[in-house]
Formats: C-alpha cells, structure tokens, sequence
C-alpha cells in the first residue's frame, strides 16, 4: 500500500479504501488478520487514531471483526459482499457517465475491444 494521499479526502477514508481494495484483491483474504493499527500507523506515518477510525468504518460495515486481546480480522463473506456493493454503486455512479462518454465520442463495444486487444 502506498502513502500518497490525496487531499480531497480524509486519510481515514483513504485508509478504508486502500483496506476494501485489499481485500476485493484478495491480498487481504476473509479470516486473515489485518496489520495492527500501530503498524499500520508507523508505515504510513499517521496518527493511530486516524488508523482507528479506518478500522472502525470496516467493523460498522461488517467486514472487518474485531477479536479481543488478538487483533482485527477480515470476516468472511466481506469480499463477496463488497463485490455487491461495488458492482452496485459502479452501476449507480460510474457507468451512466461513462456511457455517456462512449456516446459523445461515437465509440462501440467493438472499438473497445480492439482497444483493449492492441
């Protein structure tokens, strides 16, 4: 995970979003514990309680656990899950944009994939 920050939103949501990567990648797999946020503070130069509240976010949204005296851990069914959402918000958010660029440049499915195949 890299540390460059994007100042249009707060590193705690970056944090989140560098960890739901990881584990739509399967880097982070369900079951596997999730580096401690003194770790992960130290890595990335951060306050752990920036660290905290990223992980915080995950266990509100039932992807992450938190595991007494042990640590957090991915929980399973979270990818699965993400994915869901992911797709759904993709749907929502991203594609009709997207659409509506393809139209004003006069692109088809098949420009793209040549484009993809070159």
């Amino acid at each position: 995970m890299s540390a460059n920050w994007d100042d249009n939103q707060p590193i705690y949501w970056q944090l989140r979003e560098k960890t739901v990567a990881a584990i739509l990648d399967s880097t982070l797999e369900e079951g596997q514990p999730l580096p401690s946020v003194r770790q992960v503070a130290v890595d990335f130069q951060v306050n752990p309680l920036t660290v905290s509240k990223a992980y915080q976010s995950l266990v509100e949204d039932d992807l992450i656990e938190k595991r007494r005296g042990v640590g957090m851990f991915v929980r399973e069914g979270a990818r699965a899950r993400l994915l869901a959402s992911e797709r759904e918000r993709f749907l929502k958010e991203e594609w009709p944009r997207l659409a509506s660029r393809l139209k004003q440049l006069g692109l088809t499915l098949e420009d793209l994939r040549q484009s993809d195949s070159q």
